[in-house]
């Protein structure tokens, strides 16, 4: 059964950074992979990213991610990364670290969840 515990979460004046950290057991089977979803207030959950946690590393961004956050891992077993810059007052959200199943279906890869943590808040002001 895989873990996972979040870090990093915390308030920040819009325009600042943070880094989140994901801690995840057993992440070096084939085809694992990790990511994030975040939820704003009184809104539904939405995905941030992914990263397939083998030798490849390849990651993915949503659109309200690109060019300001980055996925990053140095390897299967150290915490997964999400680091934020210039971040808005609409990235403010309860953000969850996942696990799952790297899948490739023709051109399009990602990452199929089947394991979330607890959460952690991110305020932006």
């Amino acid at each position: 059964h895989v873990q996972l515990v979040e870090s990093g979460g915390g308030s920040v004046q819009a325009g600042g950074s943070l880094k989140l950290s994901c801690d995840g057991s057993d992440m070096r089977s084939a085809n694992a992979c990790m990511g994030w979803f975040r939820q704003p207030p009184g809104k539904g959950r939405e995905g941030v990213g992914g990263i397939y946690t083998g030798d490849t590393g390849k990651t993915y961004l949503t659109n309200s991610a690109k060019g300001r956050f980055t996925i990053s891992q140095h390897n299967a077993s150290t915490p997964m990364l999400l680091q934020m810059n210039s971040l808005k007052p609409e990235d403010t959200a309860v953000y969850t670290c996942a696990a799952g199943r790297w899948v490739v279906d023709g051109r399009l890869e990602y990452c199929e969840f089947n394991y979330l943590g607890q959460g952690t808040q991110v305020t932006v002001s």
